[in-house]
């Protein structure tokens, strides 16, 4: 057993837990945010992507050990301009069908529209590659990304 401490959607969370259990199974069943889901146990899907210090990350192979001292947003804890870009678009646009991979989707999307604010399909497609969707929605995803693009650089967000 290891003393873990990290932020977790702003808030500071300790645990007392196996420094080699996958983050993803601390999120779910330890501190509840069930958000974030398992796919394939071995990062190819995305389903469990989420940021830890920003970056998009698959929960599902990082030990827990290796966010110790680190920030860690689940999709419960977006509020991110670019997040929240992602989530409206992605409601405007009826993206999902089944929805068990959009929290990794939208995870990944809002890191991409973070760092690049205006991507091209080819930024997208790049960005979004390990993220797998069983239902097909990429036309959807992309259009949505595109829009959250958009609605980021619109006047009323300058400044923001």
């Amino acid at each position: 057993m290891a003393t873990i401490t990290f932020g977790l959607n702003g808030k500071q969370q300790t645990v007392d837990i196996v420094p080699q259990m996958p983050l993803l199974w601390v999120l779910r069943d330890t501190l509840g945010m069930t958000g974030t889901k398992f796919g394939c146990g071995m990062a190819l899907c995305g389903a469990c992507t989420v940021h830890i210090d920003g970056a998009p990350t698959r929960s599902c192979i990082t030990p827990v050990s290796a966010v110790d001292g680190k920030s860690i947003t689940t999709i419960e804890g977006l509020a991110t301009a670019a997040g929240k870009a992602v989530q409206e678009a992605w409601v405007a646009l009826d993206v999902p069908q089944c929805g068990y991979c959009q929290s990794g989707q939208i995870m990944s999307a809002a890191a991409l529209l973070a760092g690049n604010p205006q991507p091209s399909d080819a930024d997208i497609d790049a960005a979004m590659a390990g993220n797998i969707c069983r239902c097909a929605t990429y036309v959807r995803i992309r259009s949505a990304i595109h829009q959250a693009a958009g609605a980021l650089a619109a006047p009323q967000n300058k400044g923001a």
